[in-house]
């Protein structure tokens, strides 16, 4: 615990879509999405975070865009570990010197190898000691909830690669489920929709702002529409079309019933004094999956259990990463009680 007095330790949420850095005293000190921009002729990064995302579906051949991130986990081990390189080294320059501390948050499903693979890369990075937290327990802190004490509390995490939901008591995950599906995957069934009844081809940039602006989990009154540009799948050439709120969620659908379905599973594995709890204080949605318009509302419908959305719903994962460091004694101690599915 001396290390952190000094500003040392940090907690990541390293993302598919997004990486935060939350430093202790500090709060929140980045937030850049997981996106690095390689020279296909070098090997060299040319680009990390905002300047690559910027580059998505515009680069030469010369250079690879490229997602290190994929379903929460790492799909490209040596450019995570260079873009965390980059990103511990831009906040040291900030703030201090030395090697420190770090909680970094990994998918509640994650394998073993997996898991191995984040922690080598966080200490290649430039760490010391690296906890891994689950991403639904560290949301749980993040959101507030009293996760060291003996009542259950219901956690769904929404990322951009995976929807974690869990159970949460006693500084432990009681049970959990992870769909490696989430916000990515709600753009490529819009991108999908589009093309396949608009005869339009976007990119992943498109579908993101189609779902920013017209993405809900189910129809209402209130019909909103967007022009949205494209390639025409016929013939080639640039194209407008018109795409309403109605046709949004017709696309996205299949996607928010399984992520449901994920929440049913857990509440149906729980052991019935903490559904008594869960029924009184709610399920917490957190994670950017959360803001998606009536989600909220969908959720209340079918399971029948009044649903809350965090406060600050992106930057849960974070804030808990951080806060997790207060308890690092706890880690230490029982590396595995934040993390692991007791009961499968």
């Amino acid at each position: 615990m001396g290390a952190s007095l000094f500003n040392k330790d940090f907690g990541i949420d390293l993302g598919t879509a997004n990486t935060l850095v939350f430093v202790k005293g500090k709060g929140i000190v980045l937030r850049e999405p997981s996106v690095v921009a390689v020279n296909n002729h070098t090997g060299e990064i040319t680009a990390v975070g905002i300047e690559a995302k910027k580059m998505i579906g515009k680069t030469p051949e010369s250079l690879s865009i490229i997602r290190p991130m994929k379903d929460g986990v790492i799909a490209d081990y040596d450019t995570t570990s260079a873009m965390m390189k980059y990103y511990i080294g831009k906040i040291q320059r900030k703030t201090w010197f030395g090697k420190p501390n770090v909680m970094v948050c990994v998918p509640s499903g994650i394998t073993m190898v997996e898991e191995r693979a984040v922690i080598d890369a966080t200490k290649q990075a430039g760490s010391k000691h690296v906890f891994p937290i689950s991403e639904p327990f560290a949301a749980a802190i993040g959101a507030g909830l009293s996760v060291w004490e003996p009542q259950g509390n219901m956690v769904v995490d929404i990322g951009g690669g995976t929807t974690e939901v869990a159970i949460v008591s006693l500084g432990g995950i009681v049970t959990s489920q992870s769909l490696r599906i989430a916000g990515d995957k709600l753009d490529e069934e819009i991108m999908y929709y589009v093309k396949k009844h608009k005869g339009l081809v976007i990119g992943e940039s498109t579908a993101e702002d189609i779902k920013m602006q017209l993405g809900a989990a189910k129809k209402t009154d209130d019909k909103e529409s967007m022009e949205i540009r494209g390639r025409d799948t016929v013939f080639g050439l640039p194209k407008t079309v018109e795409i309403t709120s109605d046709e949004v969620v017709d696309a996205i659908s299949d996607t928010i019933q399984s992520m449901i379905g994920k929440i049913m599973e857990t509440l149906e594995a729980t052991p019935p004094e903490l559904s008594a709890d869960i029924m009184d204080r709610g399920i917490v949605l957190t994670g950017g999956g959360a803001m998606l318009r009536y989600l909220d509302e969908l959720i209340k419908e079918q399971t029948k259990i009044p649903v809350f959305v965090s406060e600050h719903p992106l930057d849960c994962v974070a804030i808990g990463t951080g806060k997790a460091l207060d308890h690092i004694e706890h880690f230490k101690n029982s590396p595995n009680i934040a993390r692991r599915n007791i009961l499968n």
